[in-house]
């Protein structure tokens, strides 16, 4: 079994049976001098007693954060095996040099006001920020930094515990993109209520007619919300799989008055999140021309043709009959969040606002969505 050993300011060592773990500069052994109790179980059995030093070099050893000290010339003293796990170098490789091996040239500036601070004895709590990998990437930590003082109470260096917040900081934008769906969303519902309402109103001719119209394309409306959250209620296990025209009707038969929607072309059947992903992509289309184009007035129409190219199909939607189209009335995170659909899909989407209606292209790979 390695030594744990431990290096005072008088140049003796004292060991313990633990993993290597190197402490130098400092006199940290005052620290670890035992509690009354702890005397009174060394007393009453030395030989079952654990040593203190053993319990701090054992909990540093095991712990799955990265905990490193230093002194107050930024020189690295001690290196767990947290850290090489996070940073991806040895104890041998780093220990002796400086700590701003870690840091990233723009967070350089970060080093001088730590150790200043720890230098007045204060300590630095959940400071997030990031540090450099042996293999040059980064990493986004949460840094904990505390003083270490010698047997005289003078501060000598500082501790480092460093945690990995990478998944969490993932996690977060995640819950702020679902956020900001979920708010367009419920605008957009109130936006297609409305125009549902409108085009239920042109298309029949008595309330009873209205009121039929209005809930069975509401009910429509709701099959197509199902097929856009398919893949987070049914999870990766119960993937959807449907013909793409069809699932272009189902977006689309909400709005589907007086033959307004033409859907034609040639049919794939799609599989997978490729499902979720074009009836959101679809959906947004759609949403944007109840809003704004086409499907905003009574005399607009809906064309969309599926082309077959090779490896690749090509999707047209084309409107004719509303109001001019603006480049400026799609622009938010609707438009944010088509890009982030297109490259999910690993799509290209081409729009062009012509005289007639708005034209939009959307070129994707059969291989990304067909089964």
């Amino acid at each position: 079994m390695e030594k744990l050993v431990m290096a005072r300011q008088d140049k003796n060592q004292l060991e313990t049976g633990m993993s290597s773990w190197t402490l130098a500069g400092a006199d940290l052994v005052s620290q670890l001098e035992p509690s009354n109790q702890t005397r009174l179980q060394l007393q009453a059995d030395p030989a079952q007693a654990p040593d203190p030093r053993d319990w701090l070099a054992a909990i540093v050893e095991g712990s799955e954060d990265a905990i490193v000290s230093k002194n107050l010339n930024g020189i690295i003293q001690t290196w767990n095996a947290g850290a090489a796990r996070l940073f991806g170098y040895s104890a041998d490789e780093v220990v002796g040099k400086s700590v701003t091996i870690l840091i990233p040239p723009d967070r350089l500036d970060e080093e001088p006001l730590i150790i200043a601070q720890i230098q007045s004895g204060q300590r630095v709590e959940h400071f997030e920020t990031k540090r450099r990998r042996k293999d040059g990437s980064l990493v986004d930590i949460s840094l904990t930094i505390s003083p270490i003082r010698n047997r005289t109470g003078a501060i000598v260096g500082a501790s480092k515990i460093a945690r990995d917040i990478t998944e969490r900081l993932i996690a977060q934008e995640q819950q702020q993109l679902l956020m900001g769906e979920m708010r367009h969303r419920v605008k957009n519902l109130f936006a297609l209520a409305s125009a549902i309402v409108s085009i239920s109103k042109n298309s029949s001719a008595s309330d009873s007619d209205v009121i039929e119209s209005v809930t069975a394309r509401l009910a429509a409306l709701a099959r197509a919300h199902d097929l856009i959250l398919s893949d987070r209620l049914l999870g990766p296990d119960n993937e959807q799989h449907v013909a793409l025209l069809t699932l272009v009707q189902t977006i689309l038969e909400p709005y589907a008055a007086g033959n307004r929607i033409s859907i034609h072309g040639q049919d794939f059947n799609v599989g997978g999140k490729a499902v979720t992903n074009l009836a959101l992509l679809l959906h947004e289309l759609a949403t944007n021309a109840a809003k704004y184009g086409g499907l905003s007035v009574g005399e607009g129409r809906i064309e969309v043709v599926v082309i077959n190219e090779g490896d690749l199909l090509r999707l047209v939607w084309r409107e004719n009959g509303g109001p001019a189209p603006t480049p400026s009335a799609t622009k938010g995170f609707g438009s944010r969040l088509e890009q982030g659909l297109a490259i999910a899909l690993g799509a290209k989407i081409e729009r062009e606002w012509q005289p007639t209606g708005l034209l939009v292209s959307i070129l994707i790979s059969k291989a990304a969505i067909c089964v």
